[in-house]
């Protein structure tokens, strides 16, 4: 894997943040562009660093102490893309608040409803944006800016909407398909000749970003959705044969239902994408329900959206992003099982509860409040020094810069055979397969 950062050029402005050059000991020190660390720390790190080749090591992130721009000409411009997610205001207010009171620049704007703010049929002007406009954004969920899918391969109408601004540093927050659309635009820029930076902060509520170990709002979705799975406990083993059944977001990756079976210990199955299940047949999931009731007189179930999609006949219709439009497997379970026990003339009461929008629409925790801050931060350190087509990330605890055409060139994935899905079944007691072989 190649994690060499594409610069603008050479950075040669004497940074206005006061750092110490390593010639005081009480002021935190600047990042060299020199400093990394090694993406794969499975190995024998000692013996893998001798003859270590850049582009094997994540550059760190962090302010410079020589800049590319010059920070009275800086316009810069941010975009949210895609569905919402908490933390999306703390980014922006973590940009807005180091732009201007670290860098002095104070010619910021906001890109209102995704992408589509760049295109001229939608009418959207830019929004202005300094910290008496910002300073409170952090305490509310969504985004100021709005937000919308796709129109991230309108290259031409963007660059010229950019150019037109004198726009020369946007920051993309958003997930895949935003930042597959940000890497067009940089790529785009880069062949035209112009000195425009692009840096992208990923956004995905499924944590399913490769080369990051959380994204931000993780842990706030984690936390609610916690609270759902402990309430349709509570619904299920206060009733004859109580199932609940809480379907949670995860389109292709199930990290969500997993991290909330394990930190609420109250769910009996966790159905995800990555693990087939066959709902029918001597192993399948109904026939498990049955013992599991019978046993225990209730059952939690927690499903991710994107899970048992096998199940269903494919349309294969897609959204504005390009993803595919999911089945509700929410409802065809529920549906399912209480036809089975319909059909056996036995008692079951069903609790469904789908808590997906109330989550994504909730203000950041502290913890995602923090990783936020760091997160946006960074990236305007990344921009102002020159940096351009890369991601801000988190990886063994470090902040550090991805390219984007590395972090979009795959998804991260719950590995069935691996430590999180051993623990899930651990804490569930599920059968490792509900597959009929």
């Amino acid at each position: 894997m190649d994690f060499k950062i594409l610069t603008l050029g050479q950075a040669l402005i004497r940074s206005p943040i006061d750092l110490s050059a390593r010639d005081h000991t009480d002021r935190s020190d600047y990042v060299r562009d020199d400093q990394g660390i090694l993406y794969d720390i499975s190995a024998d790190v000692c013996s893998r660093c001798k003859g270590q080749s850049r582009g094997d090591v994540l550059e760190l992130a962090g302010p410079r102490e020589k800049i590319y721009f010059e920070p009275s000409q800086v316009h810069a411009a941010i975009v949210t893309c895609g569905g919402l997610s908490p933390g999306l205001n703390d980014v922006i207010r973590a940009i807005v608040m180091c732009l201007w009171y670290r860098y002095g620049v104070q010619k910021i704007s906001g890109v209102r409803f995704g992408y589509r703010g760049f295109l001229p049929e939608f009418g959207l002007s830019l929004m202005e944006l300094k910290p008496t406009i910002v300073e409170d954004i952090h305490d509310e969920g969504g985004t100021l800016l709005g937000s919308s899918r796709g129109y991230g391969d309108r290259l031409s109408d963007i660059i010229e909407c950019i150019c037109r601004n004198k726009i020369n540093m946007l920051f993309t927050i958003g997930g895949d398909g935003t930042q597959k659309g940000a890497q067009r635009i940089g790529e785009e820029i880069r062949r035209r000749g112009l000195k425009i930076a692009v840096v992208g902060i990923p956004k995905t509520i499924d944590n399913d970003l490769s080369f990051m170990e959380k994204s931000f709002g993780f842990e706030t979705a984690v936390s609610k959705a916690v609270e759902a799975v402990q309430g349709a406990h509570v619904e299920a083993h206060d009733t004859i044969r109580g199932v609940g059944i809480v379907k949670l977001m995860g389109r292709q990756s199930g990290f969500i239902a997993a991290h909330a079976a394990l930190g609420s210990s109250d769910v009996n199955f966790v159905l995800v994408p990555e693990v087939p299940f066959d709902l029918d047949g001597p192993n399948g999931l109904l026939t498990h329900l049955d013992l599991r009731l019978d046993r225990r007189n209730h059952a939690v179930i927690v499903v991710a959206e994107g899970a048992g999609q096998d199940l269903f006949v494919d349309d294969s219709q897609t959204d504005a992003s390009g993803n595919k439009k999911l089945h509700d497997i929410g409802i065809f379970l529920r549906d399912r099982i209480q036809d089975h026990y319909a059909a056996q003339k036995r008692e079951v009461n069903v609790k469904y509860i789908d808590p997906s929008y109330i989550i994504r629409s909730l203000a950041a925790n502290p913890s995602d409040s923090i990783f936020c801050a760091r997160l946006g931060s960074n990236a305007v350190h990344a921009a102002m020094a020159g940096k351009t087509e890369i991601l801000i990330s988190q990886v063994h605890g470090q902040l550090v810069h991805v390219p984007i055409q590395l972090a979009v060139s795959r998804r991260n994935f719950i590995d069935p055979e691996g430590p999180l899905w051993r623990d899930v079944i651990d804490a569930t007691g599920q059968p490792r397969s509900m597959k009929n072989f």
